[in-house]
């Protein structure tokens, strides 16, 4: 029997307690060895700016983990996502992670699924659309790597707030939820040859089922939730991390 593939995403390393990044790391070690694939559908740190010969020193534990578990035989990918889509090759050369600008198509366990991190896509929101193609292009890229790393760091923590979030804040992730679950639905009727549509970002885990084979899934957060979801050839299930993966 294949080995599962396991979806993560909005873990947001870097702006939440230590803990959390004690958990994760629990976390993927526990599948060592275990997996075929763990997908990080975007915001695995909360900011990520790839220097040529630096990196935030917070992050050291889970990158050496990262790479044990790539070794381990367990294929990593990292599609980007808002707050983390600036990887370059210390990520992919020495961690082993492949990085993905979504939206990608992949095969997971033996499904097709198209896998985007979730800001910005769907109809309208062309605001954001024509941010978001700023903000990864290679001149802002470029321009960000003469800012010093400290500076950078503490201007990316004031402007995402991640620790801050409110009630409004959940409000608003609900009405992003239903916005990403009404396109996911609408792509999986729209294409026979799709089995799964995986979104991230709202930070609101569901597993939707979609016609006669498809589903939708977006594997929630670590920021209040800690799921993830295990995709087998005959099943799909959301899980909520508690210390152990049985």
């Amino acid at each position: 029997m294949s080995r599962p593939v396991v979806i993560i995403s909005d873990l947001h390393l870097g702006a939440l307690p230590g803990v959390v990044h004690e958990e994760f790391r629990r976390f993927a070690r526990s599948w060592q060895g275990r997996a075929d694939i763990l997908l990080i559908n975007g915001d695995l740190f909360d900011f990520w700016c790839e220097y040529r010969t630096v990196f935030p020193t917070v992050h050291f534990h889970t990158l050496r983990l990262l790479a044990d578990l790539r070794e381990s035989g367990v294929r990593i990918i990292l599609v980007g996502g808002n707050h983390d889509a600036w990887g370059g090759a210390f990520l992919a050369n020495v961690i082993g992670i492949e990085l993905a600008d979504g939206p990608i198509e992949l095969e997971l366990a033996g499904r097709r699924g198209l896998v985007a991190h979730g800001d910005g896509v769907g109809p309208g929101d062309w605001g954001y659309k024509m941010l978001k193609f700023v903000l990864r292009s290679r001149p802002v890229c470029a321009a960000m790597r003469w800012v010093h790393p400290d500076i950078a760091c503490r201007i990316a923590r004031g402007v995402s707030q991640t620790e801050k979030r409110t009630q409004r804040s959940f409000a608003k992730a609900e009405e992003r939820a239903q916005i990403l679950e009404d396109y996911a639905v609408r792509l999986l009727k729209e294409r026979e040859d799709l089995d799964l549509v995986v979104f991230g970002h709202c930070h609101v885990p569901q597993v939707k089922t979609v016609g006669s084979h498809g589903f939708y899934i977006n594997s929630g957060d670590w920021v209040t939730h800690r799921t993830y979801t295990v995709v087998t050839e005959d099943s799909i299930e959301q899980r909520e991390w508690a210390g152990s993966e049985s």
